[in-house]
């Protein structure tokens, strides 16, 4: 049972590891980054957009106000996505 004003959680699916850091940005729209190697965007409960490019698993993430999206990983690397 859920407490009074909760309703029960939506599964978002598609990672294929672990997902380690979770961020939400304006809109409400969700962020997830995963041992899987990628960073994975949500709205409504759907999986609106894929960015690849890590060659370690992701670690941290952060949305910027305009959008930009900006993911660590394992590899070294720090990648700047801005979106259109």
């Amino acid at each position: 049972a859920y407490a009074k004003g909760w309703i029960q959680p939506r599964r978002l699916e598609g990672h294929t590891d672990g997902v380690t850091c979770l961020a939400v940005g304006l809109g409400g729209t969700i962020y997830s980054s995963s041992l899987d190697r990628t960073v994975r965007v949500w709205s409504g409960g759907n999986e609106i957009r894929r960015l690849k490019g890590h060659t370690g698993s992701v670690h941290a993430l952060a949305v910027g106000p305009d959008g930009t999206v900006y993911s660590g990983s394992s590899d070294t690397t720090i990648r700047v996505w801005s979106g259109d």
